[in-house]
């Protein structure tokens, strides 16, 4: 058996990101490989003082035919609960052995879940996305990420980032780090769609991602809203993880929110901006990412505005403006009544597919 517990940053659900994409992908592409795909734990006393419905986690749930998730519960601050990783690992390791994983590989893109690593000896990936000692973080929890990525870059088996950046960041501490960018399932864009019922009338200025504040300059979306009232609508589609007072600020400039959208519908939601934007933070945290929606954006084959962020800043594609937050709504503007450039040539390689296959070569090398 091809064994492999996921230790993942989001949720399998209907948002779909780089570690979805390749599990489905390489599942389709081997028929004995099983997966235990592990969700970040709830914590129902964060979401109480968020004044949200609290979460309790969820069993062992089989959501496909060789694949399970399973999502823990955090109780208690680390604070107060030191040993609430260790249970929550402990946990995690019978679960996989009830489902008859014995050895399996795990794959870990949180390096708060490094301690299971030690816990059982199982072989393993680090696939590494972002650079979270970049991200605003409380001291202590940037000393526990500390911790974590260093015991990962030290005993993991094999080493995987998305971006350029992250592997020059991280080889000075591990060598050889393989390079696997994210990519787009391509096929869902070559088909016309009609438009979604959820956008408003044209023009629209469209971003599609998370709404958090390590990404989204909310301030530069406030202005750019209110620079183009009149003329065109600012619309963020995503999961939304801003405070109130970004969302309230955000909606009095008359931006539309449209919340998650289900993978499905992506293409579509694309395809129909008059503009894509990318109104991104620059900070050390957002230039080590390689973002999903630089592909999402190129295969839906519309003007991008964006700004000088990691991928977008170096963009061969003549339909990539770079703007600064002085001169980001005039860029949006300038795009709107502009001819459409030409598109660049073959972009197969940017497909999901091709992603699947190295990560499917890398994965051999550890079992």
């Amino acid at each position: 058996m091809n064994d492999f517990v996921v230790l993942s940053l989001e949720r399998w659900d209907a948002v779909w990101r780089r570690n979805q994409y390749l599990i489905a992908g390489l599942l389709s592409a081997d028929p004995t490989m099983r997966v235990l795909f592990v969700e970040p734990p709830d914590d129902p006393l964060h979401d109480l003082r968020g004044r949200r419905s609290p979460r309790f986690g969820a069993p062992v749930t089989q959501i496909g035919e060789r694949l399970w998730t399973l999502r823990p519960v955090k109780w208690l601050p680390r604070r107060v609960d030191s040993g609430g990783d260790d249970r929550r690992a402990r946990a995690i390791r019978r679960a996989a052995t009830q489902l008859g994983f014995m050895a399996p590989v795990l794959w870990v893109n949180d390096p708060a879940a490094a301690g299971i690593v030690a816990l059982t000896g199982w072989r393993s990936l680090y696939d590494i996305t972002d650079d979270w000692l970049s991200a605003a973080r409380p001291a202590a929890e940037l000393e526990r990420i500390a911790a974590g990525e260093a015991l990962l870059l030290d005993r993991a088996d094999t080493v995987v980032a998305c971006s350029p950046e992250l592997v020059r960041r991280k080889s000075s501490q591990r060598g050889g780090i393989d390079l696997v960018p994210n990519g787009v399932d391509l096929g869902a864009y070559r088909t016309p769609s009609t438009r979604p019922d959820v956008l408003p009338p044209a023009p629209i200025a469209l971003y599609l991602g998370t709404l958090h504040d390590d990404r989204l300059d909310a301030d530069l979306c406030v202005r750019v809203a209110g620079e183009l009232a009149g003329h065109a609508r600012l619309v963020l589609a995503g999961p939304d993880l801003l405070s109130a007072t970004d969302r309230d600020r955000l909606d009095a400039a008359g931006t539309l929110r449209l919340g998650p959208v289900d993978r499905r519908d992506v293409p579509a939601l694309l395809q129909h901006a008059d503009v894509l934007i990318v109104p991104h933070r620059v900070t050390a945290f957002t230039d080590s990412l390689d973002p999903i929606k630089l592909y999402e954006y190129q295969a839906a084959g519309r003007p991008v505005v964006a700004t000088p962020v990691a991928g977008f800043r170096d963009s061969a594609d003549p339909r990539v403006r770079i703007a600064g937050a002085s001169d980001f709504a005039d860029a949006i503007g300038s795009a709107l009544n502009s001819p459409m450039p030409d598109a660049p040539g073959d972009v197969a390689d940017i497909d999901w597919s091709a992603r699947v296959r190295q990560m499917r070569q890398i994965l051999t090398t550890i079992r």
